[in-house]
């Protein structure tokens, strides 16, 4: 398995709004994305997010790693 890319917060978040995600909201210093029934919860911190919460961020999304370098 490659080794996901170090990418910020508001990358993340272009990249799923490009795979048709919409904001629906934000809370604090989180933005949560909708498409259909999934959910998607993205923190919007200054620093990279770490691979871990990345991780995290593509299974609520049902994404592979490929399908997210493909909408960077």
């Amino acid at each position: 398995m490659p080794k996901l890319p170090v990418l910020k917060p508001r990358q993340v978040i272009q990249a799923l709004e490009r795979a048709g995600f919409v904001q629906t909201r934000q809370r604090g210093s989180h933005v949560r994305l909708q498409k259909g029934e999934r959910l998607v919860t993205v923190p919007m911190h200054a620093r990279d997010l770490n691979p871990t919460v990345l991780r995290s961020i593509l299974r609520q999304a049902g994404m592979t790693q490929q399908e997210l370098r493909a909408y960077l």
